[in-house]
């Protein structure tokens, strides 16, 4: 189950999946760009089966799990919060926030880990955002509904009844990759090339087929002994040691 991968980091990881023979259940809240996308998952010989709608709603939720009754991987993903000052957020927009960033990962989470362990293998993976170690000054509800997801994935990582049944969960953690997004906030329209970036040592933009890899390698079995951990994909932009 791959949410939110119509296009971008979700479709990355789904088609990352794909490539590997992992039948998907896919999401998008457009029905027209879910179609599009999953018509290219299936090039993959996989099955892909839609459920449109925000993932942010109980109702879609459900659906997506009546979707893949057996769920061995989980993928959850959500866009961010808008930016701004918070002196402007009142309680609504905080849990709009921790709706959209950590709650909604934690209910798929509590619906199907339990279910791994019984099979002996699951991975989860949680799209977050490299502001979960570089904090973004105007991007506060998004730190802090993300931090509070790496929280709660910390410590539930580490439960032995999942991490001795193979059950791993970990957080992928991008910076600046070349999306919709990233084009809409830099003015580029679609087939334009991106202006090199500041700040990033590489010198480029990531590609979200990268960002798929990585997403694909912690879903491996060769991944087994990862868990609880966050996994920055940020074209050396983070300047710490650790």
């Amino acid at each position: 189950m791959v949410c939110a991968s119509s296009k971008g980091l979700g479709f990355g990881c789904a088609d990352a999946l794909a490539a590997e023979g992992v039948n998907l259940v896919v999401n998008a809240r457009s029905a027209g760009p879910l179609g599009e996308a999953a018509e290219q998952l299936r090039r993959h010989g996989v099955e892909a089966r839609e459920v449109v709608g925000s993932v942010t709603d109980p109702s879609v939720r459900a659906a997506l799990l009546d979707a893949a009754p057996q769920v061995d991987i989980l993928v959850t993903n959500a866009g961010g919060p808008p930016p701004g000052d918070f002196r402007d957020w009142d309680e609504d927009a905080w849990l709009g926030a921790l709706r959209q960033n950590m709650l909604t990962a934690v209910e798929l989470i509590r619906a199907t880990v339990d279910d791994m362990a019984s099979r002996g293998f699951g991975r989860v993976v949680n799209i977050t955002s490299g502001s979960v170690k570089a904090p973004i000054a105007n991007l506060g509800l998004s730190n802090g509904a993300r931090s509070g997801l790496t929280g709660f994935v910390a410590g539930v990582a580490r439960q032995p009844q999942l991490a001795s049944a193979n059950v791993t969960l970990n957080n992928l953690l991008p910076g600046k990759f070349a999306t919709d997004r990233i084009r809409e906030t830099a003015g580029v329209a679609p087939g334009e090339e991106l202006p090199v970036p500041e700040g990033i040592p590489a010198g480029r933009y990531g590609d979200p087929a990268e960002f798929g890899a990585a997403c694909a390698y912690l879903c491996s079995e060769q991944a087994s002994y990862i868990t609880g951990q966050n996994l920055l994909l940020d074209g050396g932009a983070y300047p710490g040691t650790f």
